[in-house]
């Protein structure tokens, strides 16, 4: 296994309002827990259960999307405003208005498809949570249909995204917060942007290869000792409820 540390400094991004309007996929959603209400969230906005908002790890803020719980086929629009889920085999975090309206706030977690139905430049979704049914719904769609992956696979000619970075390789040494292991280094540049905006720290990527296979490992912040990068991880958590500590070597 080959380790490479690389330290990222994002200066600004520009990235396209297009959300990929019939963009499809399929997983299993969880519910935001209670103690998240009235934390803030990846966009800024602060969480709110009553609102029709939800986490992916890449559709851009302010993009409406229709979830339909696959065991009932109701469905809710819901508003992207967040980043994750950060949990394996997950694909999006649901507020618990809208996952009761699907019929699965109880037990947590449910088996969905999701569908972008509006770029995030167009009108703004009501902030309670509207039901359909999934066989009255009509949606046009051409979509590129992704199924039980954490890792979405979007239409190159689709995105437009440009991102001004300063690289350079360090040695590893100290303590960081990691966010999460990404395979797709778009997926990773996406959350790297949102980290810069809400911790304001210093990015750092490790690149390993293992298997043949390059995998990206997102860190935030260079804290000499263990007991500054605890400090810190009582606020990355919030934003980031499955960050952990590590020792870069």
């Amino acid at each position: 296994m080959r380790k490479v540390l690389v330290l990222i400094v994002l200066q600004w991004v520009v990235i396209s309002s297009f959300a990929q309007v019939g963009f499809t996929q399929e997983g299993v959603a969880s519910v935001y827990p209670e103690k998240f209400e009235g934390r803030t969230t990846a966009s800024g906005e602060s969480y709110g259960f009553r609102k029709a908002t939800c986490a992916h790890l890449t559709i851009p803020f302010g993009s409406l999307v229709k979830v339909t719980n696959l065991s009932n086929n109701v469905s809710v629009v819901v508003r992207v405003n967040d980043r994750g889920p950060f949990v394996p085999d997950r694909i999006l975090d649901i507020s618990r208005s809208a996952a009761e309206k699907l019929g699965f706030a109880s037990t947590g977690t449910a088996k969905v498809k999701i569908e972008v139905i509006e770029g995030s430049s167009q009108t703004q979704v009501n902030t309670q949570a509207q039901t359909t049914n999934s066989q009255t719904t009509n949606v046009q769609t051409t979509p590129p249909v992704v199924t039980n992956t954490t890792e979405v696979k979007q239409d190159p000619q689709a995105e437009n995204e440009l991102y001004e970075l300063k690289v350079n390789l360090i040695k590893p040494k100290g303590f960081a917060i990691q966010i999460g292991s990404y395979k797709e280094m778009v997926n990773m540049l996406r959350i790297a942007n949102d980290l810069k905006i809400s911790l304001k720290k210093d990015i750092q990527v490790q690149v390993v290869t293992v298997n043949n296979e390059k995998i990206y490992r997102l860190f935030v912040g260079n804290f000499v000792s263990r007991k500054e990068a605890e400090s810190f991880k009582g606020k990355a958590v919030k934003l980031y409820p499955n960050c952990f500590i590590v020792e870069l070597k």
